[in-house]
């Protein structure tokens, strides 16, 4: 299946190069907004709540300290709070004090969280395969996965402007 690139990008860029940049940002948006409605719908979980728990399900002892799991979630320290506030109410997470730093927080999954991640998971691969794996070819797939390995090694090996650079730009 063949589709327009222009049907789905949005208004054309003074800069022609940055047509897959803003075609990735709404490919994103709209496929994590899909998601994110299916979990809730179908699990009353949200897609950042999916995520936790997947990342501490993954975790050795199914436990992380707050900051790891803000970092996998990619949320910031606060937001990180706020989430797991909502898992701990819901019976899916337990916070304790860190087991080698008293100064630290760490979040543990409960039974009752990896049943629910179990019973979510179904309903977002289905959607992954449906919305993402179905839709692009495997060269394809592998092509982008290349280039988006490269953006995140640029990352990795880039230092952050500082704002003195923002403000002189």
């Amino acid at each position: 299946m063949t589709t327009d690139v222009a049907t789905h990008a949005p208004a054309k860029a003074a800069d022609p190069r940055l047509g897959s940049w803003r075609t990735f940002l709404h490919a994103h948006a709209r496929l994590t907004r899909r998601l994110d409605d299916e979990l809730r719908a179908s699990h009353g979980l949200s897609l950042a709540e999916y995520d936790a728990l997947l990342q501490l399900a993954q975790a050795p002892g199914r436990r992380l300290r707050m900051s790891v799991l803000a970092d996998r979630v990619l949320l910031s320290r606060s937001g990180i709070t706020r989430l797991v506030d909502r898992l701990v109410a819901d019976g899916m997470v337990e916070r304790s004090t860190c087991t080698t730093d008293a100064r630290g927080a760490e979040a543990s999954l409960t039974r009752a969280g990896l049943d629910r991640l179990r019973a979510a998971s179904t309903t977002h691969l289905e959607g992954v395969r449906r919305y993402f794996l179905d839709t692009i070819a495997a060269d394809d797939r592998q092509a982008m996965e290349r280039g988006l390995c490269q953006v995140m090694d640029g990352l990795d090996d880039a230092a952050p402007a500082s704002s003195q650079d923002r403000a002189d730009a």
